[in-house]
């Protein structure tokens, strides 16, 4: 049976999407920045951030599909070559996510200007722009990532720490799904849906620690640099350490898939 079918490839359509909005929305409160629009910035944040996981709760059931299609002679094995697969196309959306983050912080400058225009409201936001004058404005704004963007950035600009925990959310946030569908496979039946619903626990896990350590810094320090309390190059500095410890984290979580597997299968057992 061949490794990469036609659902490997829907669903890898699906997170390329996912993980390249996902990092584009980092650009969010650059954009606000630059327009001095925070409030309005956070709102569009937080919209894409919503859309990425809907996206995200569609491609599950697809994902755990694959289970059922794969071959019953070694079954583990071939569900594990695939859902790396998955893992790598992660790592690619991050990668053309980094690729398009300038061209977005100009696409975001004006969505957040529009979305102030029509009082928060996304929709009109988004239909006013389906139209050939706006759309060459959009084309316009295409940028390809310039040295000179880095102008500034040290060791001692950048946030270890943030880097770190975002490493580990990354990772986490990628194979959560994922290890809680191949740690059903590790189980007797009567344990599989107790490992299947870890899934959420996992990545409850993952929401607690970026809304305790990294949202609340990222819209500080993206109003005190609005406020010329801060250096520009802080927020760039951030940025700079959200997608890169992202794409990082999707690395990290090569490593970690299967062990994640086996602890949530113990973990399923346990309960």
């Amino acid at each position: 049976m061949e490794l990469i079918t036609s659902k490997v490839v829907v669903i890898s359509i699906f997170l390329l999407v996912i993980t390249m909005v996902e990092t584009l929305a980092y650009s969010t409160r650059i954009s606000g920045a630059r327009v001095k629009l925070i409030a309005t910035a956070l709102s569009l944040f937080s919209t894409l951030v919503i859309v990425s996981r809907f996206s995200t709760m569609i491609q599950q059931p697809l994902t755990a599909k694959l289970i059922a299609e794969a071959p019953d002679a070694n079954k583990l094995g071939f569900i594990e070559d695939q859902y790396r697969i998955l893992i790598g196309v992660t790592s690619f959306g991050v990668l053309l996510g980094i690729l398009l983050f300038p061209t977005f912080i100009n696409i975001f400058s004006r969505a957040i200007i529009q979305l102030s225009n029509e009082r928060g409201s996304v929709v009109s936001t988004f239909f006013k722009q389906l139209n050939p004058k706006s759309l060459k404005k959009i084309i316009m704004c295409f940028r390809l990532p310039k040295i000179t963007y880095l102008k500034g950035i040290t060791l001692k600009t950048i946030p270890k720490r943030l880097f770190v925990i975002n490493v580990i959310v990354s990772a986490i946030f990628t194979i959560g799904v994922l290890s809680s569908l191949y740690a059903s496979m590790l189980v007797p039946k009567d344990y599989a849906q107790a490992a299947l619903m870890s899934s959420g626990i996992i990545n409850g896990v993952a929401t607690i620690l970026l809304t305790l350590f990294i949202d609340p810094k990222a819209s500080v320090l993206a109003d005190r640099v609005m406020k010329n309390q801060c250096d520009y190059v802080f927020l760039k500095s951030y940025s700079l350490t959200m997608i890169s410890s992202k794409f990082m984290g999707t690395i990290l979580a090569q490593l970690l898939f299967i062990p994640a597997a086996y602890y949530v299968a113990w973990f399923a057992k346990w309960i």
